[in-house]
C-alpha cells in the first residue's frame, strides 16, 4: 500500500473523513450505469447509524445510494452497536438498536419511501457472554421489539493482537472468544428461538469459526465478508500467502452445511487495498479485478445456494459507490447462468432470512 503521507484520497491512516468529504471524493468519478438493471437484488448486509465518530447514515442516505439503477428489492440490517440504551441493565442495552431499526423498517413498509423493503430483516446485537438466562431474555425482547423482522444476532469477535490491525477494529474482545464456555452457553440460545448467527471475525480466526460450526450443527451461521480478510499491519505485502491460508480454511468451513457465506466487505480499509487512497475512486472494473480472487473461491467452496452478495454499506463506501460495487459483482458473475445469478443476488438471502421472494 502507498504510504499514508502520499495518499490523495479522503482518508489519512485510520481517520474517517466526514460525509461531505467522502461524497465529494466519490463524485470525482462519473456515475456508472447499472449493469443488468432488472436483476432483483436483496442486499443482506447494511447498517444505520448517527454517531459523531461514524457520521450520519439513515434511511435518506441508504435510499440515495440504492437509487443508482440497480433493482434493490429488499434489505437486511446488520447490528452495528447503534442507539444502544443508555440506561437499564447492560445486558439489555442492545435492545435499543432493534427498536431504532424497526422504526425505520416501519417507515419503509408504509410504501412512502419507494418500492424497496428496507430492513425487511433485522439482525440484532448483544453480548453472548452474559450467560444463558440473560441472553435468552435479551433475544426474546429483541424478537418482540423487531415486530416479526428479527432474524438473528451478531456478536462480532473480529480482533487481532497487532495494534496496526486493532486500529481498524472497534471490537476489543479476546482473540478466541467463540471458544469460551460462557459464550457458547449464550450461543446455544439462538437455534431454539429460530435465530441465526452472523460470524464476523478476521481470517486468522477462521479455525475458531470452523469449530463453532461443527459444535452447533443445528444453528444457521452466516459468514460475514468472505471471512474477514486482513491486509494491513503484519498482513500487508503477504496477500498471496494469506490467500492460501484463507482459501484452505474457507474450503474446510464450507464442509459444514449449516454455514452460508456473504460475498463482500472487501471495500473496508482493513482488507489492504489502496482504493481509498487514490485521487479518483476505482471503477467497477478495478474492483472486480481485485475482488475476484476472494469471491470466486467462496462460490466454488459453498456453491451458489449458500452464497449471497452484500453491500456492507456504508463501511464499503470507503472505497467505492454503491452502484459501482454491484457492477463489480455483476462483472465477476458475467458468465453465470440465470439460476445461479438468482441465487447469488436474491435467492439465498431470501431463504436464509425468510424474506419475500422477488
Amino acid at each position: 500500500m502507498p504510504q499514508v503521507a502520499e495518499a490523495k484520497g479522503p482518508y489519512r491512516g485510520t481517520t474517517r473523513p466526514d460525509d461531505v468529504a467522502l461524497n465529494a471524493w466519490l463524485a470525482k468519478r462519473p456515475a456508472e450505469t447499472a449493469l443488468e438493471p432488472d436483476l432483483p437484488i436483496i442486499d443482506p448486509h447494511h447498517h444505520f447509524w448517527d454517531q459523531a465518530h461514524r457520521g450520519h447514515y439513515l434511511l435518506p442516505q441508504l435510499l440515495s445510494d440504492i437509487g443508482g439503477g440497480h433493482n434493490i428489492v429488499s434489505t437486511v440490517f446488520l447490528e452495528c452497536r447503534a442507539m444502544y440504551r443508555k440506561e437499564g441493565p447492560r445486558e439489555m442495552a442492545a435492545l435499543g438498536e432493534v427498536e431504532f431499526v424497526n422504526g425505520i423498517a416501519a417507515m419503509s413498509a408504509s410504501g412512502g419511501y419507494g418500492p424497496c423493503r428496507v430492513a425487511e430483516g433485522i439482525i440484532g446485537g448483544g453480548d453472548l457472554t452474559f450467560g444463558a438466562a440473560k441472553v435468552r431474555a435479551l433475544l426474546e425482547a429483541e424478537i418482540t421489539a423487531g415486530g416479526g423482522r428479527l432474524r438473528g444476532l451478531r456478536h462480532g469477535v473480529a480482533w487481532d493482537d497487532h495494534k496496526a490491525v486493532a486500529d481498524y477494529a472497534s471490537r476489543a474482545v479476546p482473540l478466541h472468544l467463540v471458544m469460551d464456555k460462557t459464550f457458547r452457553e449464550g450461543f446455544a440460545q439462538l437455534a431454539p428461538l429460530g435465530l441465526s448467527f452472523e460470524s464476523w471475525q478476521y481470517h486468522p480466526q477462521l479455525p475458531d469459526a470452523i469449530d463453532l460450526a461443527r459444535s452447533f450443527p443445528d444453528t444457521t451461521i452466516i459468514l460475514n465478508h468472505v471471512g474477514g480478510i486482513l491486509g494491513v499491519g503484519p498482513y500487508a505485502g503477504h496477500r498471496q500467502e494469506n490467500l492460501t491460508t484463507w482459501r484452505k480454511n474457507i474450503q474446510e468451513l464450507a464442509k459444514s452445511p449449516n454455514v452460508y457465506c456473504k460475498l463482500g466487505g472487501l471495500g473496508m480499509i482493513s482488507v489492504g487495498f489502496d482504493f481509498h487512497e487514490r485521487d479518483i475512486p476505482p471503477s467497477s472494473e478495478d474492483l472486480a479485478a481485485a475482488w475476484r480472487q476472494y469471491i470466486e473461491p467462496c462460490i466454488e467452496a459453498f456453491g451458489v445456494e449458500r452464497c449471497m452478495f452484500e453491500s456492507n454499506f456504508p463501511p464499503d463506501k470507503q472505497s467505492c459507490s454503491y452502484t459501482a460495487l454491484w457492477n463489480a459483482f455483476k462483472r465477476i458473475t458475467a458468465n453465470a447462468s440465470a439460476s445461479e445469478k438468482t441465487a447469488l443476488y436474491s435467492g439465498t438471502a431470501a431463504k436464509v432470512y425468510r424474506l419475500t421472494t422477488p
